[in-house]
């Protein structure tokens, strides 16, 4: 089973009921993968229920954050690199509709178009030009034979449709949030801090290196997951509890 028909079938099954199980706390630990770039290849990811925040915490074979996406010169067809732990959260923690596909957070990078229109990550006064800088979102994914055989999306919202969305939503037409939430990149270690109030110890989560693509035409499926890297569980079971 491919990591992606994995992640399918928990969509399908419902990833929200790993919450049931208990467990004790734990992180993941993987090692060295060939032939994947050093930054992308996951060595450890933990995820720590502290005080008032939820701190999730990636670290690589090598420097994080030292490939991006090579700029496409446009929005249709670019190219997003992804940091992202998959969660046994239901969606509505986020702000989304409950029960609307699996909770992700993410950091990503893409130099072709911003989505965090309420930031200004580069500091240079233009809260508009920030793709390429490291950024935190909460996407909701799921299967779409569209994006390739298993594969998944950030989930679609079809026309004249009104869901749930969380108040820094940046208008796209998918499940994707912008929340500010600062990601912290620093030699072989990628961290971010989310609210508590989204989880605490025994969350299930993964960890996931991927590059995602732009429909060409920014129609729908508009956001695929186009290869994964690495998981760090090596098959998407979200064995990792929040400690």
């Amino acid at each position: 089973m491919t990591s992606r028909t994995y992640l399918t079938s928990l969509v399908t099954a419902g990833a929200t009921v790993l919450l049931a199980t208990s467990v004790l706390a734990q992180d993941i630990v993987a090692p060295a993968t060939p032939g994947i770039a050093p930054s992308f290849d996951i060595r450890r990811t933990t995820v720590t229920a502290k005080g008032d925040q939820l701190l999730f915490r990636m670290v690589a074979g090598g420097r994080v954050g030292a490939d991006k996406p090579v700029a496409h010169g446009q929005t249709p067809g670019s190219h997003v690199a992804a940091y992202v732990w998959p969660t046994g959260l239901d969606s509505g923690a986020a702000g989304f509709a409950p029960g609307a596909g699996i909770l992700a957070l993410t950091v990503t990078a893409h130099p072709d178009f911003d989505d965090t229109p309420l930031y200004d990550e580069n500091g240079d006064g233009d809260q508009s030009n920030d793709g390429e800088t490291w950024h935190s979102h909460w996407v909701v994914l799921t299967p779409d034979e569209a994006c390739g055989p298993g594969s998944l999306k950030v989930k679609d919202i079809p026309p004249g449709e009104a869901p749930r969305l969380p108040e820094t939503w940046p208008g796209l037409p998918i499940l994707l949030d912008s929340p500010g939430y600062v990601p912290h990149l620093a030699g072989d270690t990628i961290e971010v801090a989310a609210p508590a109030t989204i989880g605490g110890a025994g969350t299930p989560f993964d960890g996931v290196t991927a590059d995602l693509q732009v429909h060409p035409d920014m129609a729908a499926p508009l956001l695929c997951v186009v290869k994964v890297h690495d998981v760090a569980s090596g098959d998407l079971s979200l064995p990792g509890r929040a400690e």
